[in-house]
């Protein structure tokens, strides 16, 4: 099925680009926002108490990515991986391009090698997934440039379909449509399990361990069961489920052994026919799995690294359970492929979604996928406590603001669902809408604000129409809702909000075809007995976001003699509901020094002052306050208060 991947586009081993971005902002007037054209939208609401659980912030990976952007948006992880590094080579820097490009043998500079790549990660504190190759075969010792080294030479093979335009020599494996059977030596020198802990081993001596600040998670290999079609001038034979699983354990206790505090993530595989059978079975379980207890692929995968682990002490083998996920689907931007695009976003969680590409009624009639729920239905049953990922995924026209729908819809479903890593393969150019749904949650103010690390329940009367996600900032609290309009008119929605005491109005920010270039800081909303109305603009991704109400603090000076002063600090719970304690701090404005304080814990650094409760009066009833006393150096003054429940 590699064919419905057409518009996919295959890269060498993953590395950096070097393009530099800005992020636009504007503010509009909110009259621009014409509500009395907006059509009635679905009921929106919010329980900040309900389904709390904490947004890993790797979801939001790419496998490489231009190097400002990536400072932008705060990317923490990225991936080493791809079809190159199925044969690379680290004692030579070598890798095969497989059927990407012509089986051929390719030197990589400094700049992509592996070491390469790493250091710039972790230089750029963005941690590296690196792969290690289980094929059985890396790339020999190879010319630098033309004539390569490659997998069906016309010296070997003369006639073939087709032949590299600026390597003649090197041809693509097949004559009159049939695949030629290559010499796996022409290309490759045989590896076990035993080169991978030297690889990993090697990047210890160079970087530390995982737990030093070296590489922390290491993927086996890459989309296995594809081996016999990427790469199958070395592994013509199709992967069987016990190929998989003894390559995959023995590879992993490699690992573990060079570097016990590395994570393993596998198996990686490309999409449906491999997360559910072998390369002998095909695109279902068959006698393979009836083999191995009736199980499919991803089953009989977990559950047979977690008997390998209880084989050994219990020791830990797989902590990331992988795969790739690509919508069947086109990148067309005509509106049917749009309309796909924004529904099948649903097979990653809706259990009433059947899939429309041929992996549903008109295909394998497979059930719906629901992906990252079944993941981790599989893992509950099978190796539990095993975290849960996605290294490869794209719903392709990024450069189209549908695809920038799309994103941040699946951005905002990974981290609801609970997913714990995730990587865009085919990252967007920093212009791109797609690379506007990243700042939406990462940077969607220029400033570095970003969306909540806390999910809480968020529902939508339709998700169809408006798909609503909700977090709670943990920094300061606020609650930010990310809803994505996938109609091509505006809607007007009431949201509603429970379990949160807002302290103003509600920020927002918006991306439409309004403005392709900027996220729009719009006027703010009203808030009103926990609701808020607003017109959500066709074809856009707006961002609330609801400052907490907090606690204020305010001085009064009770004596100034010139070269001294007395104050008091009272501190005032503005929620509605108890305080259990408070922060307040301060700079001063010249070189005043606190000397004494009463009924607080106080620090003071330099100019600036950090005072904290003293335990017995930390609690503040609504509407309540208390008070603390400062002795100072210097003449009175008043600086701004800075207060902070705790």
């Amino acid at each position: 099925m590699v064919g419905t991947r057409r518009w996919r586009k295959r890269q060498p081993v993953t590395a950096v680009g070097l393009a530099a971005s800005v992020v636009a902002m504007m503010l509009t007037n909110p009259a621009a926002m014409n509500a009395a054209a907006a059509t009635a939208g679905p009921a929106l609401s919010v329980d900040v108490s309900a389904a709390r659980h904490a947004i890993s912030p790797d979801i939001y990976g790419l496998n490489g990515g231009d190097p400002a952007f990536s400072a932008e948006i705060g990317q923490t992880v990225a991936r080493w991986g791809g079809n190159a590094s199925t044969r690379y080579n680290f004692k030579n820097h070598t890798y095969n391009t497989g059927s990407d490009w012509y089986f051929e043998n390719i030197v990589a500079d400094d700049q992509h090698s592996v070491e390469g790549v790493v250091k710039s990660n972790l230089d750029r504190g963005i941690k590296p997934v690196v792969t290690v190759p289980l094929i059985g075969w890396v790339a020999k010792d190879s010319p630098a440039s033309h004539p390569y080294a490659c997998g069906f030479p016309a010296t070997r093979f003369p006639q073939q379909d087709g032949f590299d335009q600026w390597d003649p020599n090197c041809g693509n494996g097949q004559l009159n449509g049939q695949q030629l059977t290559g010499v796996p030596t022409d290309t490759s020198i045989p590896q076990d399990a035993a080169f991978d802990g030297e690889m990993v081993s090697h990047l210890v001596s160079q970087f530390g361990t995982a737990a030093q600040g070296g590489v922390p998670v290491y993927e086996l290999d890459n989309e296995p069961v594809l081996w016999s079609s990427t790469h199958r001038d070395v592994h013509p034979d199709p992967v069987s489920d016990d190929e998989l699983g003894g390559k995959g354990t023995a590879a992993a206790a490699a690992i573990k052994a060079a570097d016990p505090s590395a994570a393993v993530l596998g198996p990686s595989g490309w999409g449906y026919c491999e997360w559910v059978a072998s390369g002998l079975d095909g695109c279902a379980p068959g006698a393979d799995a009836a083999a191995h207890g009736g199980l499919n692929l991803s089953q009989w995968y977990l559950k047979n690294m977690k008997d390998y682990s209880d084989a050994h002490g219990g020791k830990r083998y797989l902590d990331y359970f992988d795969q790739h996920y690509y919508p069947q689907i086109s990148g067309g931007t005509d509106p049917a492929s749009d309309a796909l695009r924004l529904r099948s976003t649903r097979s990653l969680w809706d259990p009433t979604y059947v899939d429309e590409s041929w992996i549903g009624p008109s295909g394998v009639n497979a059930p719906p996928l629901q992906f990252v729920r079944t993941m981790k239905s599989w893992v509950a049953q099978y190796n539990p406590g095993t975290k849960t990922a996605i290294t490869e995924y794209n719903w392709g026209a990024l450069d189209d603001i549908n695809g920038a729908l799309a994103e941040a819809d699946v951005l905002g479903i990974f981290g609801r669902e609970g997913l714990d890593l995730a990587m865009l393969w085919g990252e967007p150019k920093p212009t791109d809408p797609g690379a506007y749904a990243f700042r939406m949650y990462r940077d969607y103010d220029g400033a570095g604000s970003r969306f909540g690390d806390v999910s809480v329940s968020a529902t939508s009367a339709d998700q169809g129409q408006l798909a609503v996600y909700a977090a709670q900032r943990s920094s300061d609290e606020a609650l930010t809702v990310m809803v994505v309009n996938k109609t091509g008119g505006d809607l007007t929605s009431s949201l509603s909000v429970a379990g949160f005491d807002n302290a103003a109005a509600a920020q927002r920010f918006t991306y439409s075809p309004d403005n392709l270039g900027a996220i729009v800081r719009g006027g703010d909303l009203q808030v009103s007995n926990g609701h808020v109305d607003a017109t959500y603009p066709a074809n856009s991704i707006t961002l609330l976001v609801l400052p907490a109400a907090g606690c204020s603090a305010s001085l009064h000076i009770n004596g100034d003699w010139g070269t001294g002063h007395v104050a008091t600090v009272t501190v005032t719970n503005d929620r509605h509901t108890p305080m259990t304690g408070w922060r307040v701090s301060w700079t001063w404005p010249g070189d005043q020094q606190v000397v004494n304080s009463w009924n607080t814990s106080l620090k003071q650094n330099g100019s600036r002052v950090v005072a904290t409760d003293a335990g017995w009066n930390g609690s503040i009833g609504v509407g309540g306050s208390t008070s603390f006393g400062i002795q100072a150096t210097g003449a009175a003054a008043s600086p701004a208060l800075t207060c902070t429940p705790t």
